[in-house]
């Protein structure tokens, strides 16, 4: 079988003017030497850190068929080479061309919380019958955007692109790039607050997003934020006309009638644009209900099927590091277990809430408890010491069992609970670890969440392993 190209030597001679000596096809685009496969496209791209023409001779030794870069390499056949004045700039003219090829309905999505899982869900739901393209892990910014753009088959059938920010100015570019037909903003909350004064300065650069909406676009919007008003009537100066509104309240377009929580899974009851549905989503928890609402309402915005959408809800897992559910088995019998919630991916105080709230919602056995394991939240600025003390509010009115935290700002945290909930506070990742899995017990459900920076994807990795550590000792 012959597969179509994602680009031709000739069009991208075309795209960058300049020359290309050897006739070639490419099925993909890296920007990482160390995922290079046969048959991509490499970009050399240059950053503070690296610089990719250190890498064209080892991605064309793993089956690249060529390099985009801006200056020779030493060693290599120069028919490998495509030769621009500015890699980045080369990337982001292939992600305009990508965008212009293709007559298809394109969705952006931000919002505070729940970027990445929305667009994986919109996934899921277009694409039980069409060739759904979208960008892959949280591919948000400068680089990713442009980047998933590219990688775009001419044949998609939908095109769902994820934005993201932490500084005014960042979305108006991306938008204007993707140039979507609808625009959803998930929710609007105090994340990056270190680089805004308030959360309506936060609202105003999401609001960006409205710029770059193709003419007679929709914008879909959460009923339920305190930033509704504001981000509607942001919509309306820029002459926008199609404003869906998705929530609890029954004067929302789509507005929740009923919701149902369940092990690994949520049931809802909803009301699409006067049409009743009933649906699973493979997801627990609250603020996957509400953003299954803003997914319907773009499925029906641009013609998708919504009991196929409804299906592809249904069959949704989680993923790693944002909310995947590992049962761990803590002696060779199979009888003594504990389940672990790995929501390590990154965190604001919005993502933090719904994240214990899916804890409290777990069910546990008697005896067992709820343990939240929380690393310190990023870049909240001068609000950090407030915000993280003000979750100790979430976690009194929880069923939360035990709390452990680890890094300066969560101290706030611990030191506002109740003794009986605190499972210790400590200075550093190892120390936690040691008291943590010295305190689990059978039945214990454990969730895992802090900023990547507070490094909590090692303490889950340190609670997998309790499984091959009880195997080995029975052994």
């Amino acid at each position: 079988m012959t597969l179509t190209p994602l680009w031709t030597s000739q069009e991208i001679a075309g795209i960058f003017s300049t020359e290309v000596k050897i006739s070639w096809q490419c099925q993909g685009i890296s920007i990482d030497s160390r995922t290079t496969t046969e048959g991509d496209i490499f970009f050399a791209l240059t950053g503070p850190n690296s610089n990719g023409h250190d890498y064209v001779k080892l991605a064309i030794a793993k089956g690249a068929v060529a390099a985009v870069v801006s200056k020779p390499v030493q060693g290599l056949d120069p028919d490998f080479l495509v030769m621009v004045d500015d890699v980045k700039d080369a990337l982001d003219s292939l992600a305009q061309a990508a965008r212009a090829r293709v007559d298809i309905p394109v969705i952006a999505v931000t919002g505070s919380v729940g970027k990445t899982g929305t667009k994986e869900a919109l996934k899921a739901a277009l694409g039980r019958n069409k060739k759904v393209h979208a960008s892959v892990l949280s591919y948000n910014n400068d680089i990713g955007v442009p980047l998933s753009l590219a990688r775009m088959p001419r044949d998609a059938d939908y095109g769902i692109f994820e934005l993201g920010m932490n500084h005014a100015g960042e979305l108006r570019l991306l938008s204007k790039m993707v140039r979507p037909h609808v625009a959803i903003i998930t929710t609007v909350e105090l994340a990056h607050s270190e680089f805004f004064r308030d959360v309506e300065e936060i609202a105003d650069a999401k609001a960006e997003i409205f710029e770059g909406l193709m003419p007679g676009g929709t914008v879909v919007l959460n009923h339920d934020n305190r930033q509704y008003a504001r981000l509607s009537a942001k919509a309306k100066e820029g002459n926008i006309e199609n404003i869906i509104s998705f929530g609890s309240d029954e004067t929302a377009h789509v507005h929740l009638l009923r919701q149902a929580f369940h092990e690994t899974c949520s049931c809802v009851i909803a009301n699409v644009m006067g049409r009743v549905m009933t649906f699973k989503i493979g997801m627990l928890g609250h603020h996957w209900v509400m953003n299954s609402l803003a997914i319907l309402a773009a499925v029906e915005t641009v013609g998708g099927d919504l009991g196929l959408a409804g299906l592809g809800l249904a069959e949704m897992t989680p993923l790693k590091g944002r909310g995947r559910r590992h049962q761990i088995f803590l002696d060779h019998s199979g009888e003594a277990s504990i389940l672990l919630i790995d929501e390590s991916y990154n965190a604001n105080p919005a993502s933090m809430r719904a994240a214990l709230e899916t804890l409290e919602q777990t069910g546990v056995r008697p005896g067992a408890r709820h343990i939240a394991v929380l690393g310190d939240m990023a870049e909240l600025g001068d609000m950090s010491e407030e915000l993280h003390g003000e979750l100790g509010d979430v976690v009194t009115d929880k069923d939360i069992d035990r709390v452990y935290t680890v890094g300066p700002h969560m101290k706030r945290l611990s030191d506002s609970l109740a003794a009986f909930r605190v499972g210790g506070h400590f200075d550093s990742r190892a120390a936690l670890e040691e008291k943590l899995i010295r305190d689990i017990r059978p039945g214990d459900v454990i969730m895992v969440k802090g900023s990547n920076a507070s490094g909590m994807a090692k303490v889950v990795e340190k609670i997998l392993d309790m499984e091959a550590l009880a195997i080995k000792q029975a052994v």
